[in-house]
């Protein structure tokens, strides 16, 4: 097992192709391995010890790569930030974090130059990728420092900070193990194994979402310490995904609906240009998909679409192809190292098939929200969390989702979940993406709306807005049929394809009070 580790794969097999950058530049594992190194000597440099934190606001690219590379075996913690954020926002994770070295990119320069200048945070301790104001070139940092690793070398670990939907983002902290990063970082790779992979045998696993996403980066980094070779995106487009998994074999991923739907979108002649057959294990989760979409991605992918359920805090659950075409819709049976339970709002214990509150318990890994000891004890029933999703069991312990709980319509004291709305609604031939949720009623306390982005062409207007009526009526009982329709012109989702809802929703209980 201590084999494993991209330190260790890259020592042995230095010319080997590691990573594959968005700009189309080919590192070998020697090459990441040497550039990593140099930014773990850099940093000590510094005067970083053991349990210090670095921050960063970057694209996907190889030094997002490298840094975690080098932090990760230095016993460090990593944040990644949402590189989306404004200056004050970045400011405040920075801060929150206690990060003592702070990275930027030129991408993102006004954000990160304005976080530094309010936090005042050190010049000679803010790097960039590129040209940021008041923040020195990264090669500053690697410039003389030797490319051999590091001595005592520790586990390191990465603080994602959580979405911060409902006030301010939290860091989710766990305790630094007192191990070797090989042996660390060779255990982390099991989790790769649970959708049937394995170490090299030609693996290449392609990127398309940001890494500053928890699950995206767990993927990516897990890729490399089991030797597989990563092909990053930076902005994703289907076709040109498709272009990279025929160029380079690519085998697994890790991908959202959203992507699936718009793959599906590309023309069949299109699709036709590009070779699929490498793909083994191209796993989704972070949202909803629905049933007919999953359908089709089967048709086209054949059995190589696998689901889980987890959150930034711990998880969860697997759904493998077979076990998913036996119970459709289902997001799969605990991990063999977690316990999944439904709990009523009175923290009763639900049985099979009783929808409630989805709580989650991942075997002796604890966590807690760092410097929020309120938020870590808030929503727990006994050692089990809850992200707030809803949920049921079935009577042989699979797992179907029914919408996150405050997202949850109540019309008339029925309770109405979006998820399958949009699952109907996203199927019509000129609805690119949907978002459905409730607004105030007098009479019945919320009723339900839609917004809908078009495919390019179609004409946001009453008639098309009448097809998709007669499209849902015999799909949606009439209570779940949303009352009005409304056309946008872009979906306010994050580049990891969550739906920020609360946007589209929040201007209508503007004065009001929202039960939920």
């Amino acid at each position: 097992m201590s084999e494993l580790g991209f330190w260790n794969f890259a020592q042995r097999e230095p010319d080997t192709l590691a990573l594959v950058a968005p700009d189309g530049r080919e590192w070998t594992r020697g090459e990441l391995l040497a550039e990593a190194n140099r930014i773990a000597h850099g940093l000590r440099a510094l005067g970083l010890e053991k349990g210090d934190c670095v921050a960063l606001v970057l694209p996907n690219c190889a030094e997002f790569i490298a840094i975690n590379l080098a932090v990760t075996q230095i016993g460090l913690y990593m944040t990644p930030i949402n590189n989306h954020l404004t200056g004050p926002e970045i400011a405040y994770i920075v801060q929150d974090s206690d990060a003592k070295v702070f990275f930027g990119s030129e991408k993102f320069a006004d954000a990160c130059r304005a976080a530094r200048e309010e936090l005042d945070f050190p010049t000679e301790r803010a790097f960039s990728v590129g040209s940021v104001e008041g923040f020195r070139p990264l090669a500053e940092l690697t410039q003389g420092q030797p490319a051999s690793l590091p001595e005592d070398r520790s586990a390191g670990a990465v603080m994602n900070y959580t979405s911060g939907t409902t006030g301010k983002p939290k860091g989710v902290r766990r305790p630094l193990a007192d191990l070797s990063p090989d042996l660390v970082f060779s255990l982390m790779t099991a989790f790769l194994g649970m959708f049937d992979l394995t170490a090299e045998d030609d693996n290449v696993h392609i990127c398309g979402s940001p890494l500053y996403h928890t699950a995206v980066l767990v993927f990516a980094s897990s890729a490399l310490h089991f030797g597989h070779a990563v092909v990053l995106m930076d902005r994703w487009a289907p076709e040109e995904m498709l272009r990279l998994i025929d160029r380079y074999k690519v085998t697994n991923s890790h991908m959202v609906p959203t992507q699936f739907h718009r793959l599906l979108g590309v023309p069949e002649d299109v699709r036709a240009k590009y070779d699929v057959s490498s793909l083994r294990a191209m796993v989704h989760a972070a949202a909803p998909c629905p049933v007919d979409t999953k359908w089709q991605m089967f048709e086209w992918w054949g059995d190589s679409i696998y689901e889980y359920y987890a959150a930034t805090e711990g998880g969860g659950t697997l759904a493998k192809p077979d076990e998913w075409k036996q119970k459709p819709g289902t997001v799969g049976k605990a991990w063999a190292t977690s316990e999944i339970k439904i709990y009523d709002d009175e923290g009763k214990e639900l049985g099979p098939n009783q929808v409630g509150t989805v709580y989650m318990l991942l075997g002796q890994a604890k966590f807690e929200y760092k410097d929020a000891p309120e938020k870590t004890r808030k929503d727990r029933i006994g050692s089990y969390f809850t992200v707030g999703d809803i949920g049921l069991l079935d009577e042989d312990g699979y797992l179907f989702l029914r919408d996150r709980k405050n997202d949850m319509i109540i019309s008339g004291g029925a309770n109405i979940y979006p998820a399958e709305i949009e699952a109907e609604m996203i199927q019509h031939p000129k609805v690119v993406d949907v978002a459905v949720f409730g607004i105030p009623h007098d009479d019945w306390g919320e009723e339900v709306k839609a917004a809908v982005e078009l495919v390019d062409g179609a004409a946001p207007d009453d008639a098309t807005r009448d097809e998709i009526f007669e499209f849902l009526e015999p799909r949606l009982a009439k209570m779940k049929t949303p009352r009005t329709i409304d056309f946008i012109d872009e979906m306010p989702r994050d580049p990891n394809g969550k739906l920020y809802k609360r946007k589209l929703r929040d201007p209508y209980w503007e004065g009001r009070d929202r039960q939920i």
